[in-house]
């Protein structure tokens, strides 16, 4: 089964990026990921994030610049993920798929243990501050 994904890189007014981490009972549990989801029928990853960051998370963000997408085979499920950066615009942030979320500094990246599709948008960031 072959599914797209959309995540979305989301930077406060500090320069720190939001993470997420996958909650006991989901696939990819206990892992780090960048937050989004799976795109409905019809809909572009612009649309996806806006409807996905608001259900899981409660908050608002506007999606400003594509960064691009990688492949990755899970097995059972080969996903398209496609990375976008956006701005956080507010909202008091409320869990239901992930169990911690963070803010971090791109040079923080490395300490947490992503899910394999988001580890090329990981290195990709951390390479943007050298």
């Amino acid at each position: 089964m072959r599914i797209e994904v959309a995540a979305a890189i989301i930077h406060n007014k500090e320069g720190q990026v939001l993470i997420a981490r996958r909650k006991p009972g989901k696939a990819q549990a206990g892992l780090w990921e960048f937050p989004g989801g799976k795109l409905e029928a019809g809909e572009d990853a612009v649309q996806c994030l806006r409807r996905e960051l608001m259900e899981e998370m409660r908050i608002a963000i506007r999606p400003y610049e594509a960064l691009g997408s990688h492949e990755h085979d899970y097995g059972s499920v080969q996903i398209t993920l496609v990375a976008w950066k956006a701005e956080y615009l507010g909202g008091e942030i409320a869990l239901s798929d992930h169990d911690a979320c963070r803010w971090v500094e791109r040079g923080e990246l490395a300490e947490y243990d992503f899910a394999p599709a988001d580890i090329p948008f990981v290195e990709r960031l951390r390479k943007e501050l050298c």
